[in-house]
């Protein structure tokens, strides 16, 4: 496995050497952001955002196929004992109701983590290859540009697999309803790619962590570990594969984003997937990396590695 990176590294840095292969790219990502970290002040704690205040789904926006925005069909996705849990308790039957949760922020370059864990049996109807098969989407389109039937956002999908207890599966892997990206410096065109993570049988929790840098390079992370590594993401390669498009995905204004082929995909949401197995989701944080680079603000961290300068306060003279 790779290394777990660790924070803060200069933006600049990382301009240089992102050109790299991704194992090359880390080495050096480690070793940059290790001095850093030896100068950094105690004023540049990583200040860590909860995404989810644990009484219920404010911030959040549920779309669910077939359902208008906000249309929390038969309560899907609901808070108890400070979780988010995908529910399926009021289901008889999974036909076509694939549903996702977005935060309504978007974000360009920070690192998400959360705990998660799939509980109990598949609700009746749901498809064989999503029995404990769920995940979170990143650089997602928001929940009201979706078409009101279409089955998930276009986005990068950090998929959660749980163990069958019958061999290996892997989590943390992606899949990429809509776009592409590279692996290796080289076009990956399989819609989901395995990371080399270990498998989780069972009900227990799973601590799992991102770090995406705008449209540069995305890390997954199991239980510590880099699991998985991938660069210059971008729309594009059909919706799901080459042979399956836009308009089979029933996504809503498909004209716009076949224009739109090819082009780098750098920000936008993050969201929860619900896709017919229970699953609960807590501990949900953000480090926006994103933010005023100016030492002499008073809102300067030494761990962004995007300027947003415009956000910039300083002292009164």
């Amino acid at each position: 496995m790779y290394k777990h990176p660790v924070w803060p590294i200069k933006w600049y840095y990382l301009q240089k050497i992102s050109a790299m292969t991704p194992k090359i790219f880390l080495f050096l990502f480690v070793s940059l952001i290790s001095l850093a970290t030896q100068a950094q002040k105690p004023a540049d704690k990583e200040e860590w955002q909860p995404l989810f205040n644990g009484k219920d789904l404010t911030g959040w926006d549920v779309k669910i196929a077939g359902h208008k925005v906000n249309d929390n069909y038969k309560n899907t996705f609901l808070v108890e004992d400070n979780m988010i849990r995908v529910n399926y308790k009021e289901y008889d039957k999974f036909t076509t109701e694939y549903g996702h949760m977005y935060y309504n922020k978007p974000y360009s370059h920070y690192k998400i983590r959360l705990q998660y864990r799939f509980t109990g049996n598949q609700v009746p109807g749901g498809a064989s290859w999503n029995v404990r098969n769920s995940g979170i989407m990143l650089h997602s389109q928001s929940a009201a540009s979706l078409g009101l039937d279409q089955d998930f956002p276009i986005s990068l999908e950090m998929q959660y697999l749980g163990g069958l207890n019958a061999g290996e599966r892997n989590t943390g892997n992606l899949c990429t309803p809509g776009t592409i990206v590279d692996i290796n410096g080289k076009l990956a065109e399989a819609h989901c790619i395995d990371s080399d993570s270990k498998t989780y049988n069972g009900d227990q929790w799973v601590d799992a962590e991102a770090i995406v840098l705008g449209d540069s390079i995305v890390y997954h992370m199991i239980g510590g570990d880099t699991v998985l590594v991938y660069t210059n993401p971008r729309i594009g390669g059909g919706y799901v594969g080459k042979n399956h498009t836009f308009k089979d995905g029933k996504v809503g204004n498909e004209a716009e984003w076949i224009k739109k082929d090819g082009t780098k995909l750098g920000s936008g949401y993050i969201a929860l997937q619900a896709e017919s197995h229970p699953i609960d989701f807590r501990n949900i944080e953000l480090l926006n990396l994103k933010g005023c680079m100016d030492p002499k603000a008073t809102n300067y961290k030494s761990y962004y590695v995007a300027a947003d300068n415009s956000t910039c306060t300083y002292k009164k003279k």
